[in-house]
């Protein structure tokens, strides 16, 4: 036990978890959005917020960028604004579901000239990506029909296969693309992208800079996704995470809510396959929106909850489980993973922190800190960032 903590405390001292612009923006169900004090208004102050869940958890120094929602003037210049603020940009991600030429399709729309003009909108996030340094670069595909009948769902693949190759061929050789899928909404009937399949197939078409992105809301209920974690980690085909938790569908609630024995099985897969490292080349993210708990606290509780997860992982005894799998022993084999997933590693955590210079409580020292009531005071008049801004 004494090699497994030790070895768990060196890869947790290593573990990094990007965080999303958006989620500091205001947020809500297709009923409402809800606006509250001291969101930020421009890119700028995103990334102010994000920095403060890097500041009191020491394990987000990165942050995603969503275009057009953060387009700037100058990107060198928020760059430099991230650097000040001790944090970095990173994703780059597209978007493909705000404009009404995209009603029937974005890449997969009949008519070229719409094609076009979604494939021109990625080039604009690689000049983005080129502006700050970022490598990387992820598509949601929102593109499907509502009824049987609408489109052509083999022609549209034939579509979306060459605006892709269009969009890989347009990248540099540093650059990377991580292709998402969702299983419905919002389209009904069929999404172009639906499965880790059909994105896997997609980028195995375009080359080894494409991989495919689990997000873990994007599953029809009682999918194994511990299960398609292992898959494309042995294909070498696992680029990121988008960690949310859901309880019906897509409900980007904060990572580790709904099903933390879940986020518990997926990190044990990402361990078992050697996949926490930092060049293992699987960038770990979150994609949430806080509609009605304070955003940055959200974040943090969020990057907390995949800690706990992590470390608990990392504490599973895999030569005993190994033997008891080899032996068929299934009451033993469970059992190991569920001692480690009973172990309780917040005081673990609570000491790393404590070791690095940071509070061991970091939800306590961020409502400390007074920052959420500067906010509050100094972000008054102008739009507040939200859904399209």
């Amino acid at each position: 036990m004494t090699d497994r903590k030790a070895n768990a405390i060196a890869a947790l001292r290593q573990q990094t978890i990007e965080l999303p612009s958006w989620a500091f923006g205001n947020s809500g169900t297709r009923f409402k959005v809800f606006g509250t004090p001291g969101t930020p208004r421009d890119p700028y102050e995103k990334i102010a917020d994000a920095a403060q869940v890097n500041a009191f958890t020491g394990i987000a120094p990165r942050v995603s960028l969503h275009v057009p929602w953060d387009l700037v003037d100058d990107f060198s210049d928020l760059s430099r604004h991230a650097r000040d603020q001790g944090v970095t940009i990173g994703m780059i991600n597209s978007n493909l579901f705000q404009d009404d030429d995209y009603k029937f399709g974005s890449l997969t729309h009949a008519d070229p000239a719409v094609r076009a003009k979604a494939v021109a909108h990625h080039r604009q996030c690689i000049d983005v990506m080129r502006a700050t340094g970022s490598t990387e670069m992820k598509i949601w595909l929102p593109d499907g029909t509502n009824y049987p009948g609408q489109d052509s769902m083999r022609a549209r693949q034939d579509r979306l296969a060459e605006s892709l190759a269009e969009i890989y061929g347009a990248m540099d050789d540093d650059q990377h693309i991580v292709l998402e899928y969702k299983f419905f909404e919002p389209a009904f009937y069929h999404m172009d992208i639906p499965d880790w399949g059909t994105s896997l197939l997609h980028c195995m078409a375009l080359g080894e800079r494409a991989k495919v992105v689990l997000d873990t809301g994007h599953h029809a209920p009682g999918t194994n996704i511990e299960f398609i974690v292992a898959q494309l980690l042995r294909q070498g085909r696992l680029g990121a995470f988008d960690f949310n938790s859901r309880f019906y569908a897509d409900d980007d609630l904060m990572a580790g809510a709904a099903d933390p024995f879940q986020l518990f099985r997926i990190m044990h897969e990402i361990v078992d396959g050697d996949a926490l490292r930092p060049d293992s080349g699987v960038n770990f993210m979150l994609d949430q929106c806080h509609n009605i708990e304070a955003k940055i606290p959200g974040q943090i509780r969020s990057v907390m909850n995949i800690q706990e997860a992590t470390a608990k992982a990392l504490l599973v005894d895999a030569d005993a489980l190994a033997a008891a799998q080899n032996a068929g022993d299934v009451l033993a084999a469970n059992g190991v993973l569920m001692d480690a997933y009973n172990t309780d590693v917040r005081g673990l955590l609570a000491d790393l922190r404590v070791e690095q210079g940071l509070d061991p409580d970091p939800m306590a020292a961020y409502a400390r800190s007074g920052y959420a009531e500067t906010i509050e005071a100094g972000r008054v008049g102008g739009a507040q960032a939200g859904w399209g801004a």
